[in-house]
């Protein structure tokens, strides 16, 4: 094993925006778990009996902001000891690699259990006075919620309301730091400084705008729902929230344990068994964790041993890990948080956005299967026997852990709510609980599963917060068409150009901020520039999305990847290339989406003919794909399966013929150097 680079460790680290930093310790933990149950259950109470809009996104967030200050270190010493190239003191040095005590399995164990690897903290009284003033500047607008919002339409705040708003600005973009690093902190500083410093620009610039002042910009960001309590707010508050919710409960109740032993029983008697079985199991884990880094994490430490068993070098397992895990975001029925954005965006409903990823899902793992089977024979794996019960077994004895699972898809078909879809849901894996004696949800595990889904969207509130900053300056300034209008120009009104540079901006801008984050900004600035070409607002929507999770893979930082690699110890960067390798589906289906016309069926629209057509079109380019990454043994075989793919993915009847054909040649010609090589 190697040791962990300082940055691959701080990579790692970033699973901290999955759960709290600190491990609180007596009445303080006590008491910030009960904050986190109430709020969960306000939450849940909501959803039957509503709350004016920005009323509800505010006491969210007043009780939401607090807790983040509370739950989360500063990190400034750390910080400025990195600076410095100094050790903390008492820190001990790294015992060498190999040794019992192995950094890099320190880590893993770090990440996959936290709470069991430090002492308990106290926040410091900095913390105290910083969660104290989030929660006066937003207590103080409900105080007398429609004098306030009068006084924002009206742009006659008073200072009050100024200096509150100016507060918010910093708590959040502190809250931000602590939760997911400086990156996007300092780009939602770049636009306050935009939209303050704006008219200084030249006015031939296009983004050159006439200039706001505080009073403008607060009232913009803080009075009403443009900005820290917009859409993303919206989303945090009710979707992000309640899935969470679910997904406690889900976890308490013993899902996860069932998936993972269902997966390991399921596939049992051949060399390719262990490959699948840890796709399979990242596949039914996501719907509990909703989290890409979280999934690969959780998997891996059960995993691994079964993969280094079968014979997978530690780079191919890790890739298998860190893709099972990155499928947790864009598998049905829960995806990730950027999904729940499309639907509000949309006006669509949630179970729409669940039928426009269910064939680009079903296509992202048959290429991980499909490279799975061609890397069992490379590596020359074998079956490993795994002590569970029958598949069968299992599935009578725990199968009812899929009914609340189902029973989401059916209410929303039958015109339920998302909202009240998951709390029934809910409440059905609660009442489930009760056929297993050693997971009975009783008044302490339901406690727990509340503040536990209270605590898990801590940082992806801080961040759909901060992200108002960005959507309300964009607005306010007009900047998304003008930035849109520059992407267009650039490109020279060409789509083909104008989508691969939109794949790009996503991939670089995922590569600094999380998902929802990147999601968010490039769908006000790119997902417009796609439009404007003729786009529709669904595919354009879609393919954002996808490129924005898909930056957890993507080198050179590819957190799922970087994680997986601390788990099974190979190298980091090989780890990341293994993952893109099996991800690669997923970084091409997409251009499908805005490309070509047909490109909607892959999204389940249109006729059922053209929509099944369409699938199976893709299913060979997938099988293509497979095929030049690893199936086909010589580089022109490779080459021609390469190219056939690209062609089968423009889902037109000329290129799919030419595709077709020169996938057939791709497989004579590969037929005929077998037979050169080895006559016999």
């Amino acid at each position: 094993m190697t040791e962990l680079s300082d940055r691959q460790a701080e990579l790692v680290s970033a699973h901290e925006q999955e759960r709290p930093a600190r491990q609180l310790g007596g009445a303080l933990r006590l008491g910030v778990w009960i904050v986190g149950g109430l709020l969960s259950v306000y939450s849940l109470a909501v959803v039957f009996r509503p709350v004016e809009a920005l009323e509800h996104r505010m006491t969210f967030l007043a009780v939401a902001l607090p807790l983040v200050f509370l739950c989360y270190r500063s990190g400034m010493s750390s910080w400025l000891n990195r600076l410095l190239r100094r050790r903390p003191a008492g820190d001990t040095p790294a015992a060498p690699p190999g040794s019992q005590a192995d950094p890099l399995e320190g880590v893993a164990r770090a990440v996959a259990h936290p709470e069991g690897t430090r002492r308990p903290e106290w926040p410091s009284v900095a913390d105290w006075l910083l969660a104290a003033a989030a929660l006066a500047v937003l207590v103080y607008p409900l105080l007398d919620m429609d004098a306030f919002r009068d006084r924002g339409s009206g742009a006659a705040l008073t200072d009050l309301d100024i200096v509150a708003g100016l507060a918010l600005t910093v708590l959040l973009l502190e809250a931000v730091r602590r939760t997911v690093g400086w990156a996007l902190t300092i780009i939602c500083l770049l636009f306050l400084i935009y939209a303050y410093y704006g008219s200084y620009l030249p006015i031939d610039w296009t983004i050159g705008h006439r200039g706001f002042d505080l009073g403008q910009i607060v009232s913009q960001l803080y009075t009403g729902t443009e900005g820290f309590f917009g859409v993303p707010m919206q989303v945090a508050a009710s979707y992000i929230i309640l899935f969470t919710i679910y997904g406690a409960v889900l976890d308490f109740s013993g899902a996860s344990r069932f998936f993972i032993d269902l997966s390991f029983a399921a596939f049992r008697n051949s060399r390719s068994a262990p490959g699948r079985t840890v796709t399979t199991a990242g596949f039914l884990l996501g719907t509990v964790s909703g989290s890409g880094v979280a999934t690969t994490v959780s998997l891996g430490s059960v995993a691994w041993p079964v993969l280094r068993r079968a014979g997978y070098p530690r780079e191919a397992a890790g890739g298998i890990l860190a893709a099972g895990g990155i499928g947790a975001i864009l598998s049905p029925p829960t995806l990730g948080a950027a999904a729940f954005i499309i639907a509000e965006y949309l006006r669509v409903s949630y179970l729409q956005v669940l039928l426009y990823a269910t064939i680009p899902t079903i296509l992202y793992y048959l290429g991980i299967f499909l490279a799975i089977e061609v890397d069992s024979r490379r590596f020359g794996t074998r079956a490993v026997p795994v002590d569970a019960p029958k598949a069968s077994r299992l599935l009578l004895r725990f199968g009812y852990h899929f009914s609340s699972l189902i029973l989401i898809v059916v209410l929303m078909a039958m015109d339920r709510s998302a909202f009240q879809s998951v709390v029934i849901a809910t409440a059905v894996a609660f009442g489930l609980s009760f056929l297993d004696p050693k997971n009975r949800m009783g008044p302490k595990r339901v406690g727990q599963a509340l503040a536990k889904g209270t605590l898990e969207v801590l940082p992806v509130t801080a961040v759909c917060a901060a992200a108002g900053i960005i959507v309300g300056v964009i607005t306010q300034t007009g900047l998304g068409l003008n930035l849109s209008a520059i992407i267009v120009d650039f490109a020279a009104g060409n789509l083909i150009l104008t989508t691969v540079m939109a794949g790009l901006a996503v991939m670089l801008l995922g590569l600094a901020v999380p998902v929802t984050a990147s999601f968010i900004i490039a769908a006000v600035i790119i997902g417009p520039a796609l439009t404007s070409l003729g786009v529709a607002q669904a595919e354009a929507y879609m393919f954002v999305f996808y490129y924005a999770v898909l930056s957890e893979v993507s080198p050179p930082t590819a957190l799922s990847a970087v994680a997986a690699a601390a788990i099974t110890g190979g190298n980091t960067y090989k780890t990341m290339m293994m993952t893109w390798r099996y991800t690669l589906p997923a970084f091409l289906v997409p251009f499908a989406f805005v490309l070509t016309p047909n490109g909607q069926a892959l999204l389940g629209q249109g006729p059922i003919g053209t929509v099944l057509l369409m699938g199976a079109v893709s299913a060979v380019a997938v099988a293509a794909l497979a095929m030049a990454t690893g199936g086909l043994s010589g580089w022109p075989e490779r080459l021609l399966a390469a190219v056939a793919a690209v062609l089968l993915l423009f889902l037109e009847p000329l290129p799919i013929v030419a595709g077709l054909a020169m996938l057939a040649v791709a497989g004579a010609v590969h037929l005929v150097r077998r037979r050169r090589r080895d006559p016999a």
